[in-house]
């Protein structure tokens, strides 16, 4: 089991894992982006301020991986020395 648990958080590391957690982001904001025209169009506050929520929590994930990319770029480099 610690084998298995060991790869995966290898690969969150990894630039595959990045990749990965980057498409599930964007496919959550689609479904966000989605329930946004739904709750507009049905005039519904409380809905609309879950999806700013729920948005704000895409951006910030999105902005955290990108930066977590930038990293790896950057170890990348210095491992070449």
């Amino acid at each position: 089991m610690s084998g298995k648990l060991q790869k995966a958080k290898g690969l969150k590391r990894s630039r595959f894992g990045m990749y990965a957690s980057i498409a599930g982001s964007l496919f959550g904001a689609v479904s966000t982006f989605k329930r946004g025209r739904e709750a507009k169009r049905e005039g519904d506050t409380l809905q609309m301020i879950d999806v700013a929520v729920s948005a704000a929590g895409i951006v910030t994930g999105l902005a955290l991986l990108v930066r977590e990319l930038r990293q790896l770029d950057i170890d990348d480099v210095l491992g070449d020395d």
